[in-house]
């Protein structure tokens, strides 16, 4: 038998009708057998040399954590990534394919907060920053091997001897170049951004890193509905003659009480219809739709209740409404109805209370009507000095 033959062998047995056709092939062994080929000829290596001279096309990879291990979700984007610079080389360019390595954020001090038993921030700091910064250096590239031995079973070609990390001194001075570039053109901007919050790392978050610990999970949180005494509406107007000079408040339902302090406005949905109750001595409004639903909790809660007439959303708009808390009473172009998009029907009342330092939309709404944003907690989300009875 001959080297060829006894490698087909090894491939599988052949269909007695085709010989040349395997019958049960060995995809394992037939990649392995690929692979070996590949780093023996220096397949890769060689398409990189032949263009040397060549135009080159520049591909960092989006790196992954250093620390932690390949997963599904790496295998189906690396395919993804393997496919542009194969077709580049093929169009003629050089292409060095450099591997690279996340080595900043949480998931690095995470792992090292965990190794070494330090649940705070204060815990940290104690133990000493540059301690704690050298110890991530050390822990962020253990599981290189594992990752080099997946990828080269992707049949992925990368070059890992000439990888780069985010730690490398040379490339975070290339982010601060480049940083500093946009600003001498005028191109970057201070301002405030909502984003997820740790109080225990104290730090910001991003999308993907409160995924880490599966940290969305079902919870009962409490919800509350709370009636803001509105100002008088215009005479003339569809809402004063339904009102019929009684008091008006409108009902708010957030499932985050502990913003309530800082609240500047509420939102109403332009498209919305909204119910006019009477209650005694006072009327209430709520969208019309959640009148429905939750007619029995309010009848419990306020008496007999009685819809006097409907109101479209716009008409609520622009009107001024009396603050809960007098902390921020002062804040110009505050405390009014506005109107917004992504109010919904879908539970609560159809009205939204707005702080605009702790919510996406809250910030963006406020923001479109001049009003700024306020956030008073600390690093660690305790009450600070602006509200004093929850400091």
């Amino acid at each position: 038998m001959t080297t060829g033959d006894s490698a087909r062998q090894q491939d599988g047995p052949r269909s007695p009708a085709f010989p040349t056709v395997i019958d049960r092939p060995d995809f394992p062994k037939l990649e392995e057998r690929v692979l070996a080929y590949w780093a023996q000829d220096g397949t890769f290596q060689a398409s990189v040399k032949a263009r040397s001279g060549s135009e080159e096309f520049v591909f960092y990879d989006g790196p992954p954590f250093a620390n932690g291990l390949p997963h599904y979700g790496h295998l189906l984007t690396g395919y993804v990534k393997d496919a542009v610079p194969r077709y580049k080389t093929m169009r003629g360019f050089r292409v060095d394919r450099r591997f690279g390595w996340d080595c900043h954020g949480l998931p690095a001090e995470m792992e090292a907060v965990r190794e070494l038993n330090l649940p705070g921030r204060a815990d940290i700091e104690q133990y000493g920053i540059d301690n704690f910064n050298d110890y991530c250096r050390t822990s962020v590239l253990r599981y290189r091997s594992e990752w080099e031995r997946y990828v080269e079973r992707q049949a992925r070609w990368v070059d890992f001897a000439n990888d780069y990390k985010t730690m490398d001194l040379p490339y975070m001075e290339s982010v601060m170049w480049a940083f500093r570039r946009l600003y001498d053109r005028g191109l970057l901007y201070e301002g405030y951004r909502v984003l997820p919050y740790c109080w225990e790392c104290e730090t910001p978050l991003s999308n993907f890193e409160t995924r880490m610990d599966n940290a969305y999970r079902m919870r009962q949180d409490p919800a509350v509905v709370v009636a803001f005494e509105m100002a008088a509406p215009g005479p003339g107007s569809e809402l004063s003659r339904l009102v019929d000079g009684r008091g008006l408040k409108a009902l708010v339902w957030t499932t985050t009480p502990w913003t309530l302090p800082s609240n500047l406005a509420l939102a109403v949905g332009p498209e919305i219809t909204y119910s006019v109750l009477r209650a005694g001595d006072s009327c209430y409004v709520l969208a019309q739709s959640r009148w429905v639903e939750l007619a029995d909790t309010l009848a419990a809660s306020l008496g007999d209740v009685e819809e006097v007439g409907t109101v479209a959303g716009t008409e609520l708009a622009g009107s001024a409404y009396v603050p809960i808390f007098d902390f921020f009473a002062s804040e110009p172009n505050a405390f009014v109805v506005l109107a917004a998009d992504f109010v919904t029907t879908d539970e609560g009342t159809g009205i939204v209370h707005l702080a605009p330092g702790f919510g996406e939309d809250d910030q963006r709404t406020c923001e479109q009507a001049g009003i700024r944003v306020i956030c008073p907690v600390d690093s660690r989300a305790r009450f600070t000095s602006e509200v004093p009875p929850y400091q």
